[in-house]
């Protein structure tokens, strides 16, 4: 068989991409790097809630922060 040149993408790259596609469409504005850092870490056993609450932390946080120098 001559192959065409184009791979298939793997299991794990097209859930992310799938992943990233409702992200999107949810406007959470995780970038393709976070929401992978964000799945690697629930895969690893953290608490996907806690990791909501973190990330809204630190969100208000750099709000905050960019507030207080402008």
């Amino acid at each position: 068989m001559a192959d065409s040149g184009k791979r298939k993408p793997s299991a794990s790259k097209e859930t992310l991409d799938t992943l990233l596609e409702i992200s999107k469409l949810l406007n959470t504005g995780l970038d393709a790097e976070t929401l992978a850092t964000c799945v690697r870490l629930c895969e690893n056993g953290v608490n996907p809630e806690a990791l909501v609450l973190v990330i809204q932390e630190l969100r208000r946080e750099t709000a905050a922060v960019r507030a207080a120098e402008g």
